[in-house]
């Protein structure tokens, strides 16, 4: 059985950080593409991060230069860095593992508030 979970969310103040984690179990891990999707209220689902099961990654232009996502295939988990948060990246934070489908986490809120 396929799944991931998330974990690391949290409240933070604004310029401050967290970093998230995806573990995962049932699939084949490092031949994977892994990536970081986000929810705020009332808008669509977005990509944030992602990462090939060779190490290449791309970013939304608006978390360019403050998160860092990256990949530990020995422990099966994704993770993404997070600095420098504002207000506008609260949302909820999905992973997914990306092979012939998606499978997606359940999600974990990250709450960016002074």
């Amino acid at each position: 059985q396929v799944q991931l979970v998330e974990s690391g969310g949290g409240l933070v103040q604004p310029g401050g950080s967290l970093r998230l984690s995806c573990a995962a179990s049932g699939i084949a891990f490092s031949s994977y593409a892994m990536g970081w999707y986000r929810q705020a209220p009332g808008k669509q689902r977005e990509l944030v991060a992602r990462i090939t099961s060779g190490g290449d990654t791309n970013y939304a232009d608006s978390v360019k230069g403050r998160f860092t996502i990256s990949r530990d295939n020995a422990k099966n988990t994704m993770y993404l860095q997070m600095n420098s948060l504002k207000p506008e990246d609260t949302a909820i934070y999905y992973c997914t593992a990306e092979r012939l489908g998606v499978v997606w986490g359940q999600g974990t809120q990250v709450t960016v508030s002074s």
